[in-house]
């Protein structure tokens, strides 16, 4: 007996029907947890959908979320059986849902995606390969001059660019033409939302210039991510972003919570940088673009 799909809209009862499954491997669902409690606050919204893979048996094998608010808004796909990433391209075809895109973990996308194009007649190609890191054991770096301080509604101008070079400067550090992700950028409101949240930290110098900037997420299922992690060309090299990650991290453990955080493949010296301070690979991710 195959997988099986359940789609639902309301996030709440996404949660009381895969919670067990994400709570397992709370690292690698992070991005779908984190979007979910912060989600069920708020009334569902009829373009988007969470969609529980459940196996002949009726266990919950995996999981994955439409919810994106940015165009072409990309699915992202949790670990499941290749079969069921199959049957999930096929299932979202035959409700007429146009997929251009998806984000998520390898292959579960990959196969997704590779269906999604020969049932549209098209191709796929690859936006950025990401992979999820863990903290393990935490490494202080060698000292900045400064201290953290939490950004504030205040901050959100800045907040605002910052967060718009940040994205333009991945791109470029990662051989893609800056403002390639640019529909991935939030809203004012997120923002706003953010910061009333606590969500985003400065890192100040002496002079209590903001020089560089953390944001984080609350826990979830007991796990915290770290991002975007931005630094200003003209203050970077001098120890800023490896203490702000430091710092953010230790109030992370120090709640009782597990550190995880992204980086992009194509940039070996965020990865250098983070793996200094103890973070661990765990799971390689992408976000794929099906054209035609």
């Amino acid at each position: 007996m195959g997988d099986r799909l359940q789609f639902l809209l309301d996030p709440g009862e996404f949660l009381a029907a895969a919670g067990d499954r994400l709570a397992a491997d709370p690292v690698v669902s992070t991005v779908v947890t984190t979007t979910a409690h912060r989600l069920r606050s708020q009334p569902p919204d009829a373009d988007s959908w969470w969609v529980v893979v459940r196996d002949g048996d009726g266990a919950v094998v995996g999981a994955g979320m439409r919810t994106a608010p940015f165009r072409p808004r990309p699915p992202f796909l949790l670990p499941m059986p290749g079969d069921a990433a199959v049957e999930l391209a096929r299932a979202l075809h035959e409700r007429g849902e146009a997929v251009a895109a998806v984000n998520g973990a390898l292959p579960a996308v990959e196969l997704f995606a590779a269906e999604t194009a020969r049932l549209r007649g098209g191709s796929v190609r690859v936006a950025r390969h990401t992979r999820l890191h863990e903290l393990g054991d935490l490494v202080p770096p060698a000292t900045a001059p400064g201290t953290l301080r939490v950004a504030t509604e205040d901050d959100l101008d800045l907040a605002e660019a910052w967060f718009a070079a940040f994205m333009g400067d991945a791109d470029e550090q990662a051989g893609r033409p800056r403002g390639a992700n640019a529909d991935e950028m939030p809203s004012r409101d997120d923002l706003l939302r953010r910061l009333r949240a606590g969500g985003l930290w400065f890192w100040v110098d002496e002079d209590a210039h903001p020089v560089h900037m953390t944001g984080d997420t609350p826990p979830s299922f007991g796990v915290a991510r770290i991002g975007p992690v931005y630094t200003p060309p003209q203050q970077r090299g001098r120890g800023w972003a490896s203490n702000a990650v430091f710092e953010v991290s230790q109030r992370i453990l120090a709640q009782g919570a597990r550190a995880c955080l992204f980086t992009d493949q194509e940039n070996p010296l965020s990865n250098k940088v983070y793996a200094a301070l103890g973070y661990r690979p765990v799971v390689d991710m992408a976000n794929l673009v099906i054209d035609g």
